[in-house]
């Protein structure tokens, strides 16, 4: 069982990341920016392969991927261990007193900071001096729940003052509280008051739509005001969905050697990559203290064998390699001949017989019997999410609030290993479908509604990003095949990802046209092999038809299959909802865009459209 304030490492990618707050039992909290990790505590990640990649948006001093630290629980009964984990800072400093509503900051000396360093969770704020405390004990104070924040990434306390005041000059000093009226909660009953003027006013007008308030530029999780700023802030509620979205990047670990010195180096370069000349080899095979594991593993090999296999890893794949940004080409090409792929602990696959049935639309199927996955947090957005950044070619488009002050040298990274299922498409019968007029009408309407997307958020060019309706049909199957699935297979449906490679002929690195759906979540569901069982070529089949048979009817129907890609900007869907096609963040790299199920099969309202009919 987790103890409270405790958070798994991939929770603080996805869920509470840095810039975004934590519920703790009697305050939030603000998770800080790298500037206050230590990282002595930190464990490195290594994937060269994101590194270069983040590296083409953030500059090419970052150089390595941190896991967050983890607290041994020995550490518990030890007094003296060191305090491990990830900084946080309390926010809003704002707070209000249970007992008497009174509202004041945390350096106001209004309330009182009580620590218990043997039990961090009783740690809170006390109004002392409360005048309607009728116990000996002093009530406790919550976090207010009001804040301001922006589309630039800024965040700050909501202005007390100024809103009770009305724009006039404040009471200096002012005693304030913030009072409820009636058991619904709702902002039309929520009343502040100035008891040094009189003033009041609800707080229902804050969330008037216009209402202006001026963004401060804070950036809480940086210590760091910005005063240019010249976006309209916006009244949010604590612990609003919309106050924090993470901007991630992930990357599948893909062997390059084949041979078992090769592997070898792969598998122990985090040791070795500082290795710099034949003589440092020799010095590894000397120094018992750290490198003593290596020892028996490359004990059959010359110095000179190991150093030309550690050149070999630095400088192999660069000649003829895809960019450093394209991380998906050397994905397609091992998962499109599987068997000459290499093996390691962390890959392994294995090409079986297309799903039984539907030999006509796939090339093959390939079990992914072991795979493993890193993810680093590049960022946050507030207000709008940025469209997920699927490829790494798509980062240098949207808003992306940093991590740290300066630029960053390291970013916070998980890691999960797991199992998948890859299917590949047949292109001749993709391109056959492709050319349809209705389909080509349908691929216009994702256009137009795509342009209208990035026009809302200013995204130039708006045609730019585009990936067709070719992306549209494979992440559509996708989605349904992953709910078919979940019956099955053993895992949830946040616990089953989605991977897609869709480009068309002409495109660099193209054509492709696969999906992986595999397992990514590091928790203790584990990785029992429910999900590899299930590309049995007969068993996927039936997931398969059993999956296209529940889109032709959705619970929402007719009102689902009628809708249409719109173009105010709004979303990037055709016939999808909740009921038939969206499925948790964590699961789909487009932010649940770019899906409709007519492309699948025939609906009440689309005729046409369809890939399997």
């Amino acid at each position: 069982m987790n103890e409270l304030g405790e958070l798994r490492p991939s929770q603080l990618i996805f869920t509470f990341g840095i810039g975004s707050l934590v519920d703790l039992p009697n305050m939030s909290a603000m998770v800080m920016g790298l500037d206050d990790w230590d990282t002595r505590y930190c464990t490195e990640v290594e994937e060269d392969g994101l590194v270069a990649a983040v590296q083409k948006r953030l500059g090419a001093q970052l150089s390595k991927l941190y896991r967050p630290p983890i607290k041994l629980e020995s550490m518990d009964r030890d007094p003296a261990a060191p305090a491990i984990g990830v900084p946080v800072a309390p926010f809003p400093r704002w707070m209000r007193c249970s007992i008497c509503d009174t509202l004041a900051t945390v350096e106001s000396g209004v309330f009182k900071l009580i620590q218990d360093p043997y039990r961090p969770d009783k740690t809170e704020y006390v109004h002392q001096g409360c005048l309607k405390s009728q116990g000996s004990r002093s009530p406790s104070a919550f976090s207010v729940r009001f804040l301001l924040a922006c589309r630039e990434g800024h965040l700050t306390d909501f202005p007390w003052l100024d809103f009770v005041h009305k724009g006039k000059v404040p009471c200096r000093p002012a005693t304030l509280s913030l009072r409820e009226f009636g058991a619904s909660g709702d902002a039309s009953d929520i009343v502040v008051k100035c008891h040094s003027c009189g003033e009041d006013r609800r707080m229902a007008d804050a969330f008037d739509p216009d209402a202006a308030f001026r963004c401060s530029g804070h950036h809480p999780h940086l210590r760091l005001v910005e005063h240019d700023c010249k976006e309209q802030a916006k009244t949010i509620l604590l612990g609003a969905s919309n106050s924090w979205f993470p901007t991630a990047l992930s990357a599948l670990s893909i062997p390059a050697a084949t041979d078992k010195l090769g592997k070898l180096v792969e598998e122990q370069w985090a040791k070795l990559m500082n290795a710099n000349s034949l003589a440092k080899v020799g010095f590894y095979r000397e120094e018992q203290q750290n490198y003593q594991s290596l020892i028996p593993l490359f004990g059959e090999f010359s110095d000179t064998e190991i150093w030309a296999a550690i050149e070999a890893k630095r400088e192999g794949g660069q000649k003829g390699a895809a960019p450093a940004e394209d991380l998906k080409t050397p994905e397609w090409q091992v998962f499109s001949n599987p068997d000459t792929a290499a093996e390691n602990r962390d890959f392994k696959l294995k090409r079986v017989a297309p799903p039984k049935g539907f030999e006509a639309f796939f090339e093959d199927t390939v079990l992914v019997e072991r795979i493993r996955e890193v993810r680093a947090l590049l960022g946050f957005t507030r207000i709008e999410s940025n469209a997920d950044f699927a490829e790494a070619t798509m980062l240098k488009d949207g808003r992306l609030t940093r991590l740290c002050r300066e630029s960053p040298k390291w970013l916070p990274a998980s890691e999960v290993r797991g199992e998948g299922i890859f299917l590949r498409m047949r292109e001749e019968v993709l391109l056959a479908w492709q050319n349809k007029a209705e389909v080509q009408q349908l691929q216009q309407e994702f256009l137009d509604s795509h342009k209208a997307w990035r026009r809302l958020r200013k995204l130039a060019p708006v045609q730019e990003g585009f990936p067709g309706i070719r992306l549209v049909l494979l992440h559509s199957l996708a989605h349904a095949l992953m709910r078919q699935i979940v019956l099955d297979c053993g895992y949830t449906a946040a616990s089953i990802r989605e991977r897609l490679y869709s480009r068309q002929p002409g495109e660099d690195g193209g054509p492709m046209a696969g999906i992986l759906l595999y397992t990514a979540a590091p928790d203790s569901e584990g990785t029992l092999g429910g999900l590899v069982e299930l590309g049995d070529p007969l068993t996927l089949g039936r997931h398969i038809q059993q999956a296209l048979e529940s889109m032709r009817l959705c619970a929402s129907d007719p009102l689902c299959s009628e809708h249409r890609p719109d173009t105010l900007g709004r979303g990037i869907q055709g016939a999808c909802c909740h009921a038939c096609q969206f499925s948790p963040e964590t699961s789909c790299e487009r932010g649940n865009r770019y899906l409709d199920r007519s492309v699948l099969v025939n609906t009440f309202s689309a005729r046409g459209t369809a890939f399997f009919e």
